[in-house]
């Protein structure tokens, strides 16, 4: 683990990207990439238990990926019904909080089963939260966010005036759980693809070579080694931060 331990980010959003292009590197199917990529999911959640990371969240599935060839969707599918029921035990034992976030209505119901009995199962669990996105986008999450308080006002429970970043970010899928401190994407794309707009915010962005199946503990540490080189000022100037670090270790 880097120097600075105290310095760590308390939650890290990972775009798990790469995996197709993984497989046809070595003459795979593109869904021999995805099953080599929840190997570098496993690893990940073992490191976030180890190291203190409050909230580990992955990008698994896209709004947007319902567009990828059929048999690639059918697989993903299949994928994360087999793993939900295979490492479920696994992340009691580990005292891991498993969370779902996004649309899960688009999937069948026996996935959507599952992913609740989970849920339930793993809810008073602390250690680490872990968070799939599942049928997710920020945009669709910032909209479900503003209809709820849009059917409020509507009720004549909230005035429009009423509403503030706040209420917004309350009403977010997340709500509850802290903002964004490190964003990785693997592969060598430099986008953040729709993927908790509102939670990065403040979020210092990461970007790798490596294909995400090839994402193991050695690049975690040098991507929380370079975080822990950012100098975060979330819009204050640098002499704030320092008369602010100073009055603190007084």
């Amino acid at each position: 683990m880097p120097a600075a331990v105290s310095n760590k980010p308390k939650h890290i959003a990972i775009v798990m990207d790469g995996n197709g292009r993984w497989a046809k590197q070595r003459g795979l199917p593109r869904v021999a990439g995805h099953k080599a990529g929840v190997n570098s999911v496993k690893l990940a959640v073992q490191y976030c238990l180890e190291h203190g990371i409050e909230v580990l969240t992955v990008f698994a599935f896209s709004s947007e990926n319902w567009q990828r060839p059929k048999l690639e969707v059918i697989g993903l599918k299949q994928l994360f019904f087999l793993s939900l029921r295979k490492e479920i035990k696994n992340l009691i034992k580990q005292n891991v909080r498993l969370r779902f976030i996004g649309d899960l209505t688009a999937f069948g119901e026996s996935l959507q089963k599952e992913a609740s009995r989970a849920e339930t199962v793993t809810k008073p669990n602390n250690a680490l939260e872990f968070n799939i996105a599942l049928n997710y986008g920020g945009r669709w999450d910032i909209c479900q966010s503003v209809q709820q308080l849009a059917w409020q006002v509507k009720n004549n429970q909230l005035e429009p005036e009423q509403i503030t970043s706040e209420l917004v970010h309350q009403h977010l899928v997340t709500s509850g759980t802290p903002d964004v401190d490190l964003f990785i994407r693997t592969s060598g794309e430099q986008r953040i693809s729709n993927f908790l707009l509102w939670q990065v915010a403040y979020a210092e962005l990461y970007f790798c070579e490596e294909y995400w199946p090839d994402f193991k503990n050695p690049q975690m540490d040098k991507a929380i080694a370079w975080y822990q080189q950012r100098n975060r000022r979330f819009g204050k100037t640098q002499s704030q931060i320092k008369t602010s670090s100073t009055e603190n270790q007084r």
